[in-house]
């Protein structure tokens, strides 16, 4: 008992809400973790000369590690549920570790399938926007969006500052080293980092946002941000959410925003080169997009908390059709004036997507069973991500270049129009179904509601 009200008085004694500690926590790992993951594009020609693969056999280890985190991800909805988050970010950081610390053992093709494959894919997956979304949303309520949001920020500033220092180590001491690097960055940092994050605030008696624990207050507060009681009061398994429209409605959607995203950002510049512009501008071009897209994440994160997520989704898949209609323009006139107007409509609408993708599920399917509902959810994403790879490689050209012309310049198009449409379905029948955070403003409920049913079918 006195070690449990330990636990409990120091983070009271803060001049600091926790939850905020938490999201710092949840942002250094965003950091590290995703630039782990994606700094395999920069270990792809170093293995590719030395030993001699093909292309696509390298390059296919990353989408194995993809699909393998889609297998993955409804186990680590259940875990998180069950065990907390500190068990599942731990494993990740046991498992990105492993992979890194091997990769610079390996000799054939399965074994770079395994490393950098499986485990890192895997542990990263434990680690970054899954993970953090089954938790983050416990800790906020007010201001839900804007934390999620600052969180996730850390992927731009994590490849902004480690990105080019493990290019420096692969161009001077070789990939081997660039390896141990961030094994070490991970283990040391990461490790003991994420012993200090817990699952919700209740657990070291604390209330979401801060709030005073005052008695009443958390019950009037409550009252006054339900909607829909009945649809507040189901205890939501997967089972019965996968029985409401709402919830097919948000895996459609999910899966053509990710399909929006990954198609543009996989062959972004390669695209860029083949319509004109030289390969230092359209690395520029790719490594700006990252940098847009801080402010706009934290921005539209803030501001869904006050318009509603619903807007904010719609903005931000509208920032992927702009960016689609300047790249097309583009192939035309490649004009410096355009390839602005595409790199601030990604990464500062485009990439605000993130911050309410967890808000959205969490405020819909709220409950004990969330981790499992979004874990589910997130098949989806990944789904998505590696359909967008398979659409544009199934044209005539190569790349973006053949997703911008017919037939699957419609389906990028279909993509993004579609993303709007679901996603706005499910979020708009939300305001009469689910807390009030979804909305735009407080309503207050009826005296007395009338029940709605929880087994909807999205008509």
């Amino acid at each position: 008992m006195p070690a449990k009200e330990g636990a409990h008085r120091w983070p009271s004694r803060l001049p600091f809400y926790y939850g905020w500690l938490i999201v710092g926590i949840a942002f250094v790992t965003m950091a590290i973790a995703v630039s782990a993951r994606t700094a395999f594009s920069l270990l792809l020609p170093p293995l590719i000369d030395e030993f001699g693969w093909h292309r696509g056999v390298v390059a296919g280890a990353f989408s194995f590690g993809f699909l393998f985190s889609a297998v993955l991800s409804p186990i680590v909805g259940r875990v998180m549920d069950r065990h907390g988050p500190r068990v599942v970010i731990e494993s990740g950081v046991c498992l990105l570790t492993a992979g890194l610390f091997l990769a610079p053992a390996i000799k054939e093709p399965w074994q770079l399938y395994a490393t950098l494959g499986v485990l890192v894919g895997g542990g990263a997956n434990l680690m970054t926007f899954t993970a953090q979304s089954l938790y983050l949303p416990n800790w906020f309520a007010r201001r839900r969006g804007l934390a999620i949001s600052i969180a996730f920020t850390g992927v731009g500033i994590g490849a902004i500052a480690l990105l080019p220092l493990l290019q420096t180590i692969i161009g001077q001491e070789g990939w081997r080293a660039s390896c141990w690097t961030m094994g070490l960055l991970v283990l040391l940092v990461l490790g003991p980092l994420n012993l200090l994050v817990r699952r919700k605030p209740q657990d070291i008696g604390l209330l979401p946002d801060g709030a005073s624990s005052v008695p009443g207050a958390g019950k009037t507060r409550s009252a006054l941000t339900i909607v829909d009681p009945a649809w507040a009061s189901v205890d939501w398994t997967i089972a019965r959410a996968m029985r409401t429209g709402r919830f097919w409605w948000i895996v459609l959607g999910y899966f053509l925003a990710l399909v929006a995203w990954y198609v543009v950002q996989v062959h972004q510049t390669k695209y860029l080169i083949d319509v004109g512009f030289s390969p230092l501008v359209a690395a520029w071009a790719l490594g700006i997009v990252s940098v847009v897209a801080i402010p706009g994440q934290i921005g539209f994160g803030a501001l869904s908390d006050r318009i509603g997520r619903e807007w904010v989704w719609s903005a931000g898949c509208f920032g992927f059709a702009v960016c689609y209609a300047a790249l097309i323009a583009l192939e035309r006139v490649p004009s410096s004036s355009l390839l602005y107007l595409m790199v601030i409509s990604q990464g500062f609408l485009g990439y605000a997507l993130t911050s309410v993708m967890g808000p959205i599920v969490a405020e819909i399917f709220e409950g004990p069973h969330y981790g499992a509902i979004f874990g589910t959810i997130t098949v989806a994403l990944v789904r998505g991500s590696s359909m967008a790879s398979m659409w544009v490689g199934s044209g005539s050209i190569s790349g973006l270049s053949t997703a911008m012309t017919s037939p699957l310049r419609s389906r990028t198009l279909y993509s993004t129009v579609g993303a709007v449409v679901s996603s706005s379905r499910s979020n708009s029948r939300s305001r009469r179904s689910c807390t009030i955070s979804m909305c735009s403003k407080p309503r207050k409920p009826q005296r007395n509601p009338k029940p709605s049913a929880v087994d909807d079918s999205g008509s």
